[in-house]
């Protein structure tokens, strides 16, 4: 996966640490997620996914899982994208 040409090193490093959470379910669909997207994280999309990542372990599981609807416009396609991680691997039913 090559890195987003805007993150230094230590932002990368510190952007994947905040993607470790609790739920081990979450951590490997943030890990998807990273591989597949990681290198067009700049700017905007940059901030959306850092804007996501505040929310709790529970809140982003349930908008991938679709349990609730993403109420923030802005975070739509994220969580979308988000989903696919969860879905690209068949992981509905391991996940």
């Amino acid at each position: 996966m090559e890195r987003s040409k805007q993150l230094s090193t230590e932002e990368w490093n510190r952007l994947r640490w905040q993607c470790r959470r609790g739920l081990l379910e979450l951590d490997l669909v943030l890990e998807r997620f990273l591989e597949q997207h990681g290198g067009r994280l700049q700017g905007e999309r940059l901030s959306l996914f850092r804007t996501l990542l505040t929310s709790t372990d529970d809140e982003i599981w349930d908008l991938i899982r679709g349990r609730t609807e993403c109420r923030d416009a802005r975070l739509v396609d994220m969580v979308q994208l988000l989903r696919n991680c969860r879905d690209r691997t068949g992981s509905q039913n391991s996940i």
